[in-house]
């Protein structure tokens, strides 16, 4: 046995690791909003994803989001891009209205 080479570690895989993603039975269920808050400072943007019934004036927040800008940019890179897709399946989304362009609509 003594005449045996140290075994070597083995290698680390090449590229990012791979993540893994915990997904707990009530986060997987779901939330649906009709809405969304962005507010946003120097270093971080708060979403407030919001439900709004018809005819009330009353939404309620469902989920709140804080993150840091550059995963925003990310974000909206990658939205972007699966709209596209979505819209290559789907078909184009409708124009958007005068209220939808400036940003205040629901």
């Amino acid at each position: 046995m003594a005449d045996q080479p140290p075994q070597q570690p083995p290698a680390p895989p090449k590229g990012p690791p791979k993540l893994q993603i915990k997904l707990d039975e009530p986060i997987a269920q779901g939330v649906y909003t009709n809405m969304v808050l962005i507010h946003s400072n120097d270093s971080e943007f708060m979403l407030d994803f919001c439900f709004v019934q018809p005819h009330q004036p009353l939404a309620s927040v469902r989920a709140r989001v804080i993150t840091s800008p550059r995963h925003i940019k990310r974000f909206q890179r990658i939205l972007t891009q699966q709209l596209e897709r979505w819209e290559e399946v789907h078909g184009e989304i409708g124009p958007l209205t005068p209220g939808e362009a400036e940003g205040a609509y629901h």
